[in-house]
């Protein structure tokens, strides 16, 4: 028995010390390592892959004093410097890069200009930068910008500002080439400082995060409707359940949304939160400010094994940084269970404060930055620092490969790009299931054309005998092509032609909803409902929302 019992404690310490031996963390480049080399990324920071599989981001400091774009290439991890930052385009890029469909990347400048207040920009893989807006005061379109902007559906980009306003609170922009719109002016009861990036849900609204501001002063989570640019405050923070939101929320598959806060919680180190779109949170982890972590800067990353990672910049190991941690790498499982569980305890030699949101690559490996710490020692400011931050990685055997799409949502006949690895001449793409006609760029990069027939669902691409899934949901928008009769009374049946309609769940005649009584992919017939209103015609399915060119008269 006793021999059955020491096997048996061989047996758990060989897997463990396998599960280990998988699980990897390894520092890539060290910032600061050779000289005009960009340093310490930090704050809302994010991380862009590129076409090319490569990753793209800036950091604000080092270089020639001003930040920079950079490219670190992989696998090697190779650090590229594509522009330096000059004052006269900008300075202290906090924020880190979107791709955009053009394949340009955009970004932002927290100061300077040709004003005073920062720029937004875009910027091509070579290095050649546009400035696309420059921020002119801090009481009309806004200053400071942290986050970069996001590219919607509508093909504009829409971003944030931490300063500016009439209440020197912040705004919301949108800017289409050059064009700037100012969409909304935060006063400090609807939040203050939104550091983070935007996020669009699927049902097209936009949602994001405040870091002060609302009823306690602790921050909010806001949505804001396009269309109308009415800002709705879904949550205010008070404390007990988080406090100082940074990082960008992240919609799942589940429709709610995911985010960190810097503080409040039960230890006063911020909080790991769930918000429905309705604005009923819950909170899934209270940091500690310990062992697990405490101050999540950072945003989350849902990754292909379900889990959530994310990063904390202080606590772990308190034998670091004066006993007060260098930081965490963790992992929250889904909801119901929301299991915590640190993987990687930052250090000195490795990297200290990852304020960086991680990115999941196509291939499966999470990555991300950390503000401080490494081996590199350039000169900062006439001193000698080895305080420059390091790019990092993190693998482990649950992180499947998968394809990433730009957008993930669209209409039949609508390109589609796909970022992934290992596509040849003979990969297939599909929408659902529907076989898509693809046109293949390179081994990372191919463009599909959204097919008749196909329906909301996951996305797959088979390419040398292996599938990969999009790790995320694409939404077929629907179409209404016409509608027959156009006009009549209450109780009148109307054919509405279109695409996409698969799982329509309403059609409303001028904002009343009718009924839907026969449904199929190409056709909808609906009845006109009592109370029904002059208007168009609009049509609801899982994909998104259709609505008429013409006009139903209601007699």
């Amino acid at each position: 028995m006793k021999s059955r019992s020491l096997m048996l404690i061989a047996l758990v310490v060989l897997v463990v010390l396998a599960t280990a031996a998988h699980a990897q963390y390894s520092v890539l480049y060290n910032f600061g390592s050779k000289s005009g080399d960009p340093c310490q990324p930090l704050y809302s920071g994010i991380i862009a892959q590129g076409r090319d599989g490569n990753l793209y981001s800036t950091a604000p400091l080092c270089a020639n004093g001003l930040g920079a774009v950079f490219k670190i290439t992989l696998p090697a991890g190779a650090l590229t410097v594509l522009y330096n930052f000059d004052q006269t385009h900008g300075s202290t890029p906090q924020g880190g890069l979107t791709l955009g469909r053009d394949g340009y990347f955009y970004g932002t400048t927290q100061s300077y200009g040709k004003a005073c207040c920062g720029t937004v920009f875009k910027i091509t893989p070579g290095g050649s930068l546009t400035v696309l807006h420059n921020f002119a005061d801090t009481g009309s379109d806004g200053a400071s910008p942290y986050a970069p902007p996001i590219q919607a559906i509508d093909g504009n980009f829409y971003g944030t500002t931490v300063a500016g306003g009439i209440a020197n609170a912040g705004t919301i922009y949108k800017i289409s080439g050059t064009t700037f719109t100012l969409l909304h002016q935060f006063d400090n009861t609807d939040g203050t400082f939104p550091y983070a990036p935007l996020v669009q849900a699927t049902d097209g609204n936009f949602y994001g995060t405040a870091f002060q501001g609302g009823t306690s002063n602790a921050g909010v989570v806001f949505r804001l409707i396009p269309a109308t640019r009415k800002l709705t405050v879904l949550y205010n923070f008070d404390g007990t359940h988080g406090a100082g939101p940074a990082g960008p929320l992240v919609q799942a598959t589940d429709g709610n949304f995911y985010g960190t806060t810097t503080g409040g919680g039960t230890s006063n180190a911020g909080v790991v939160f769930k918000i429905t779109p309705t604005g009923s949170l819950t909170v899934l982890h209270n940091m500690n400010g310990t062992t697990d972590g405490g101050s999540p800067w950072a945003g989350l990353v849902l990754a292909s094994d379900t889990n959530v990672y994310g990063a904390a910049a202080t606590g772990g190991d308190l034998t670091c940084n004066n006993g007060e941690g260098c930081g965490t790498l963790f992992k929250i499982t889904p909801p119901p269970t929301s299991t915590f569980s640190v993987l990687h305890n930052f250090e000195v030699t490795t990297g200290i404060s990852p304020y960086v949101t991680p990115l999941q690559r196509t291939k499966g490996t999470v990555y991300g930055d950390t503000e401080l710490g490494g081996t590199g020692n350039v000169i900062v400011c006439g001193v000698t620092t080895d305080l420059c931050g390091v790019f990092y990685s993190w693998s482990a055997p649950g992180l499947k490969p998968f394809v990433a799409l730009l957008p993930y949502s669209g209409k039949v006949g609508n390109t589609i790009e796909f970022l992934g690895q290992g596509f040849t001449s003979s990969t297939t793409a599909s929408f659902n299931g529907t076989t898509a006609s693809r046109t293949v760029v390179s081994g990372t990069y191919l463009t599909a054309t959204v097919p008749t027939g196909a329906t909301t669902g996951f996305v797959t691409v088979t390419t040398s005998g292996v599938t990969l899934k999009s790790n995320k949901k694409f939404r077929v928008v629907p179409q209404i092509t016409s509608f027959s009769p156009t006009s009549g009374p209450p109780d009148t049946s109307v054919v509405i032609t279109g695409e996409s309609f698969t799982g329509a769940t309403s059609v409303t005649f001028g904002g009343v909803k009718g009924t839907i009584t026969s449904l199929s992919y190409t056709e909808i017939t609906a009845t006109v409902p009592s109370g029904a209103k002059t208007g168009k015609i609009t049509v609801t399915t899982p994909g998104g929302t259709a609505t008429s060119a013409g006009i139903f008269t209601v007699t």
